[in-house]
């Protein structure tokens, strides 16, 4: 389910309770409020983070809040297929039958059955590196798990980035609406000579900067930061699979033994079982 439900959720449930208890909306509705806290964490996100970052944290946000979630049991039987192919190929023809497709994926027969694969460009390259470093060097299959296991983590820390970005983010919302309710209570001293309802109104203005504080930081920014990690390891599993059946079969195992090694790798609600998967390639 996209996260945009969540957020209508939060919204609905949270101004629908005030309205039910007839609050008054005028209150909460503070442009100068809203700008002094939003127009701050703008800013110290601006200063805590590099352009590169601030572009991939834009295209998370707007993925977390379309997307429904990551990779499938589908995508998973898709790789475990495409691999399955590719080792086949390599125990029919040698590793040298390959070049080709890996170096013009698109024009492959075996990629062209799996467009999937192909728009996943992560994946794809993935896939295409490793195998050019297997078809231009002598690694052996423990040098390979190694190199492997490396560009994983560098890319796992590249991608889980933005979600600590926002993380940290969200975190520093609520002492940004007690700098918009501090300023507010100033401003209410300034007028204390005014009449109690005076002051009763511009008091309730500086403690909406509060609530919008922690309403932000706990209602939207922390869980879409978490959300935001989901994705980061559910693409470092993916590229472990990856990884599991080349380093086995490299290391002479047999394509359905590299293949099952990949499977059992799977996580377990997404993970095919062992018929099924075997059906599947017996079609191929």
């Amino acid at each position: 389910m996209p996260s945009i439900v969540g957020v209508i959720v939060v919204i609905i449930c949270v101004f629908g309770g005030y309205l039910l208890e007839r609050g008054n909306v005028s209150v909460l509705l503070q442009p100068v409020e809203w700008l002094i806290i939003f127009g701050a964490a703008t800013g110290a996100l601006l200063i805590a983070t590099p352009m590169s970052v601030l572009k991939s944290l834009i295209s998370n946000i707007i993925m977390v809040l379309t997307k429904p979630g990551g990779y499938t049991k589908n995508d998973y039987i898709e790789l475990l297929l495409l691999l399955n192919e590719i080792f086949r190929k390599i125990k029919k023809e040698g590793l040298i039958s390959i070049e080709q497709d890996i170096e013009n994926p698109e024009g492959s027969r075996i990629f062209s059955n799996y467009p999937k694969i192909l728009n996943n460009r992560l994946a794809l390259n993935f896939i295409r590196d490793t195998f050019r470093s297997i078809l231009t060097t002598n690694i052996t299959h423990f040098e390979l798990e190694t190199l492997l296991d490396n560009e994983i983590e560098i890319i796992h820390h590249e991608l889980s980035s933005p979600a600590h970005r926002l993380s940290t983010l969200a975190d520093s919302m609520p002492g940004l609406g007690l700098v918009a309710a501090v300023l507010g209570i100033i401003i209410t001293m300034g007028k204390i000579d005014q009449p109690p309802e005076v002051l009763g109104h511009s008091l309730s203005i500086a403690l909406a900067g509060t609530f919008i504080g922690i309403l932000t930081c706990y209602g939207f920014m922390a869980p879409m930061s978490q959300k935001m990690e989901i994705f980061c390891n559910e693409q470092k599993e993916y590229l472990n699979v990856i990884k599991t059946a080349i380093v086995y079969f490299i290391g002479g195992g047999a394509p359905q033994i590299a293949v099952e090694f990949a499977r059992r790798s799977i996580p377990p609600h997404m993970r095919p079982s062992f018929e099924e998967l075997e059906n599947l390639m017996k079609r191929r």
